[in-house]
């Protein structure tokens, strides 16, 4: 399983920013995703972990 950052329509923005004031602490919201990882070379992980340090992200090969 994945996750990340979800996208927020604004009327679920609105009643996260709520439930942080009515808290007094900020929220965060994921999205997962159920994956299949694919199986990477040593040369092929070194080209992904290139990419990521050149990206600042996190890169995730899968199968198709």
């Amino acid at each position: 399983m994945l996750c990340s950052l979800s996208k927020i329509e604004s009327s679920s923005l609105e009643a996260i920013q709520s439930l942080e004031n009515d808290l007094g602490k900020p929220l965060l919201a994921f999205s997962c995703y159920d994956i299949n990882p694919a199986i990477v070379e040593d040369k092929e992980l070194e080209q992904i972990n290139a990419l990521e340090k050149k990206l600042g992200i996190v890169l995730v090969a899968v199968k198709q």
